[in-house]
């Protein structure tokens, strides 16, 4: 019997197998296809990212330095409002190899990482957690003392065991232009009705456009206006949800949840690659799989970690729907240099942004 089965190897439970691996727990990690595929959320990272990767993968998977953003409440011609810093905001990272890494890492860590595992049940017994899965049309049967459901915003495992869904789901589009740009700025367009759309420069790896909506949207209508508006004919088209709001209860009594299938997710840009990691490591460092009551404790840790920045982030994303013309005088009231860490909203009151913010109106 496994102490744990971690359902879903993106960055949340490839970094909780590789945790657990290390903390001398036996660890089976099931990816239904391959690890990193199909693409289907964005790159766009803060550099905290590097502390969560094996040292010496940055040089290989880094693809451009950004220094800030041109949010505009129009199109590409409209008014650009520059939020930036004098280093580095945030990187861009190809996102297929950054997933294979973290999968290597937990590997080389000791955890069982098997590919092409389709999780078809999950039952939950007094002792230990079943779960099913089909390799290549036959049915195999793996126990634990807890299993991890790190299998993204549509998760089988939280359906499984009845856990509540998360708040929200929106319905995000990306796809790319091959034209090398290594732009030091991302352009965030306030145009997508409740969201946003964006196009973010990625170095040699050319140029990546995307847009979410809530689910009913003329959400491809909508992205075929951005690359028109831009002139641009894009390519390897993506598409998957964001989930937006955890539930009240990630867990069960032997299941929990991590990542995206938590919605531990920014409210205000989608993004969870850096939440979801956080969550894993509290998980492996207040669980214990031989003591179901531990769950409490990691449902405490992570919202205590992530609760306030999550909350704050509701209330940057209710700007996104203001009238254009107050959109426009924020913005222009608050652009200019910043003091802001892209993953905490709660940064936006640090002494750090209010000298960059009192430094750019001098």
């Amino acid at each position: 019997m496994y102490d744990f089965v971690v359902v879903g190897v993106g960055p949340a439970g490839a970094r909780l197998s590789r945790r657990a691996a290390e903390a001398g727990y036996d660890v089976l990690a099931l990816e239904k296809g391959e690890v990193g595929t199909p693409l289907a959320c964005s790159g766009h990272v803060s550099t905290d990212v590097w502390s969560f990767v094996p040292d010496g993968a940055k040089d290989r998977l880094l693809q451009n330095r950004v220094y800030g953003a041109n949010f505009r409440v129009g199109g590409p011609d409209s008014d650009a409002h520059p939020f930036y810093k004098n280093e580095e905001v945030s990187n861009v990272v190809d996102r297929v190899e950054l997933d294979r890494t973290l999968a290597e890492a937990a590997r080389e860590a000791g955890a069982d990482v098997r590919e092409g595992h389709t999780v078809t049940a999950v039952e939950e017994h007094a002792d230990r957690v079943t779960v099913t899965a089909s390799v290549g049309g036959e049915r195999r049967t793996f126990e634990a003392r807890m299993v991890a459901g790190c299998d993204g915003p549509v998760s089988r495992v939280r359906r499984a065991v009845g856990l509540p869904e998360p708040a929200e789901k929106l319905h995000g589009v990306l796809a790319f232009d091959d034209e090398p740009d290594f732009g030091d700025y991302v352009d965030v367009h306030l145009t997508v009705p409740r969201f946003f759309a964006w196009r973010i420069p990625r170095g040699d790896a050319g140029v990546e456009y995307g847009l979410a909506a809530p689910p009913g949207r003329e959400v491809n209508e909508l992205f075929d206006r951005l690359t028109a508006a831009y002139g641009v004919e894009t390519d390897r088209f993506c598409s998957g949800a964001i989930p937006i709001g955890p539930p009240e209860t990630v867990t069960t009594r032997r299941v929990f949840l991590a990542g995206d299938a938590a919605a531990q997710t920014k409210p205000f840009t989608g993004g969870g690659i850096l939440y979801g990691m956080t969550a894993a490591d509290l998980a492996v460092r207040v669980i214990d799989p031989d003591r179901p009551r531990t769950l409490a404790e990691y449902e405490r840790a992570w919202r205590d970690a992530l609760a306030n920045e999550i909350r704050l982030g509701h209330l940057i994303r209710r700007a996104y729907s203001l009238p254009a013309p107050v959109q426009r005088a924020g913005l222009r009231a608050l652009s200019g240099e910043i003091g802001v860490h892209m993953d905490r909203p709660s940064s936006f009151f640090s002494r750090e942004h209010l000298r960059a913010a009192l430094s750019s109106i001098a």
